[in-house]
């Protein structure tokens, strides 16, 4: 027989915190409520002298009442506080975040939609944070009716939030409906740990023969662990500890190839968990096998650790704050996100996943809560900080992200390691803006290291000149003319524009931009526009390469020449008046030339009595040379072919 356990079977972080706080409490104590849904729990604290009430006024003098993980109502807080009993708050942060986000919504004016259980204690607490506009629902049907009651009839704002345990794919369909409301917001504060415990459950369910689901009755996520186990697995037992499961399974269940799974609710101690694995190894020890050692976990939570412990820890949860984190102690580690992380524009989620097995430092300990505060980004500057003294001596390229402008330079994180970069050495050409690298990913060479102070100085213009210098060295040795590159406009000038052709500039003369007559580079091309050119000219020595632009199909003399003829008549404007004759335009690149003695079938002494600029005239084609880029014209010829007529 094999025997598979869930991995994230038993406590979850928040009800081990709660559990530990009880159990390594120093002052006389009282719980409100059942601390969790476990009696095996329940009796261990009894033992210790720690009683249940049931209302905060049954604190009897000297005794600090202990609020459960499931947390209580806003007037609960506030009874303590007036009586001036003294608490210690339990609850799970999870549960907390739920609590402030009811009442802000609350707050806002909106309807709170719980989807939950309405008598489990932890619905009962976040009701009590959302005031008179809270409304519970146990499900799909009841909530697509509220909907349709407060968006039809009353037209109000609504927030909905499922329990942190409640099934996460009745959730889904939850959410798909609500999202199809206008003016409803939806929250996913479902815990991730019970989401990771019920995929796992319900994978090894589908693997298993036999699945046993460990946990209170009245525990809320146990029960739905064992629902999603039964659709997948027929031989699926429930109960709260070995003594119950000895009753409820068959005899004759178990042979030697069978499959069994053991999964448990949240509120189920580990010792339990033990206890039963431990039966199946004595009745079962000759053919079975496990794939879990809980004598090693259990053993492993005693372990003791020490502010500036170097620790790993197991990501259990991620909030918009904090990374909560399973360290293998009593206590529940935390990693706010400004330890997470130097980069302001991540969330602890973009640096760090549930189930991500990370290195950390122990900051803080805080005993009498049961908590442990925790930096990652610390140990990664540790870590990266050695990458950058050993590139320092190597010269090994890095990669970094910018992450703002400071005076003097940039700032690049590598590593959790912040890197100067200074003016002179963020870009290729010093004119440069910098504003462009911000937040993005860079290649920078080590040039400086300060290793007393932790400090680095990185250059990203050496990687750029080292990249820039074999480019050259690959195009000097391949490059011939003719080759036809497309490349970007870097620069433009009064004679020419320059473009890069991957890591080295070459430039297009003026007269090559275009055919027209233009004055300036920039009637024709921009900085950024990005052109075809071809080699005209290679200068290695000169370090020099001349571009062509223009192309020879675009030659307006070569139009001309196919279009017109000697003798052929044009119409055209006149573009330009000289002393000696004014210039027609024939087609955008050609001009010809109407001379002075052409002008009319008389003497003209001044060009302007007879024609100006922006008059159309019609003209006959007496010369044309296209080497040579002239043509003659002549009004006069047109009126002596009319008189010989």
């Amino acid at each position: 027989m094999t025997v598979t356990v869930a991995p994230h079977a038993g406590f979850c972080f928040g009800v081990d915190r709660a559990v530990n706080m009880a159990l390594d409490a120093k002052e006389k104590c009282c719980t409100l409520g059942e601390i969790i849904h476990n009696r095996s729990v329940t009796r261990e604290l009894e033992e210790k002298g720690i009683r249940i009430i049931d209302a905060p006024e049954e604190a009897q003098p000297g005794e600090t009442v202990l609020i459960r993980s499931h947390g209580v109502g806003k007037d609960i807080y506030d009874r303590l506080e007036a009586a001036g009993i003294p608490y210690r708050d339990g609850t799970c942060p999870f549960v907390k975040r739920i609590q402030r986000i009811a009442a802000k919504c609350s707050g806002e004016g909106m309807t709170v939609i719980i989807v939950g259980d309405a008598d489990h204690p932890e619905v009962r607490g976040i009701a009590g944070h959302g005031g008179d506009s809270v409304v519970i629902v146990p499900d799909i049907q009841a909530l697509e009716l509220q909907l349709k009651n407060i968006c039809e009839n009353f037209q109000k704002k609504v927030a909905i939030m499922p329990q942190t345990t409640y099934n996460i794919v009745r959730w889904k369909e939850c959410r798909d409906l609500a999202e199809t409301f206008p003016g409803v917001t939806v929250y996913d504060t479902i815990c991730e740990a019970t989401a990771l415990r019920q995929k796992e459950s319900e994978e090894l369910a589908r693997q298993s023969d036999v699945m046993i689901v460990l946990g209170g009755h009245h525990s809320s996520n146990t029960r739905k662990l064992a629902e999603i186990c039964a659709r997948h697995c027929e031989h699926t037992y429930a109960a709260e500890d070995l003594a119950e499961l000895r009753m409820m399974i068959p005899e004759g269940i178990f042979h030697k190839d069978v499959r069994l799974g053991i999964t448990a609710g949240a509120s189920t101690p580990a010792h339990i968990i033990k206890e039963v694995v431990n039966h199946m190894n004595e009745i079962y020890e000759e053919n079975t096998t496990f794939e879990e050692n809980f004598e090693e976990q259990l053993e492993a939570s005693f372990k003791r650790i020490y502010t500036g412990n170097r620790v790993k820890g197991t990501v259990v949860a991620v909030n918009n704050t904090e990374a909560v984190v399973d360290l293998g102690t009593k206590q529940t580690g935390y990693v706010s996100r400004d330890e997470l992380t130097d980069d302001p524009s991540q969330t602890p989620a973009d640096v760090v996943s549930v189930g991500d097995v990370i290195d950390l430092i122990v900051e803080k300990i805080n005993d009498a809560e049961g908590t442990v505060q925790l930096s990652k980004k610390k140990i990664d500057a540790m870590k990266g900080f050695d990458d950058i003294v050993k590139a320092k001596e190597s010269g090994e390229i890095l990669e970094g992200t910018v992450t703002g402008i400071v005076k003097g330079g940039l700032t690049l994180m590598y590593n959790g390691v912040r890197v100067f970069i200074p003016n002179s050495q963020a870009t290729a050409r010093r004119n440069d803006k910098l504003e462009p690298l911000v937040k993005t990913v860079q290649r920078f060479k080590v040039i400086e290291v300060n290793e007393q102070r932790n400090r680095a100085v990185g250059s990203i213009r050496q990687v750029l000149s080292a990249e820039r210098d074999a480019a050259k060295n690959a195009f000097w040795e391949n490059a011939k003319v003719g080759d036809v590159f497309k490349g970007e406009v870097k620069s433009i000038t009064s004679y020419g524009a320059f473009v890069d052709l991957g890591g080295i500039d070459g430039m297009v003369h003026i007269s090559e931009l275009s055919w027209d007559r233009i004055r300036h580079p920039s009637e024709v091309v921009s900085v950024g526009d990005e052109l075809e050119v071809y080699i005209k000219e290679l200068d290695p020595e000169k370090d020099r390469i001349s571009l062509g632009y223009k192309k020879d199909e675009d030659n307006p003399w070569v139009k001309f020449d196919k279009e017109y003829s000697i003798g052929d008549v044009i119409t055209g404007k006149v573009v330009s008046v000289t002393p000696f004759g004014a210039f027609v335009r024939i087609m955008p690149g050609i001009d010809g030339l109407v001379h002075i003695s052409q002008l009319a079938d008389r003497k003209v002494n001044d060009v302007k009595e007879v024609v100006s600029v922006g008059d159309e005239v019609t003209a006959k084609i007496t010369d044309a040379d296209s080497e040579k880029k002239r043509i003659s014209l002549s009004i006069r010829a047109l009126s002596e072919d009319g008189e010989e007529e």
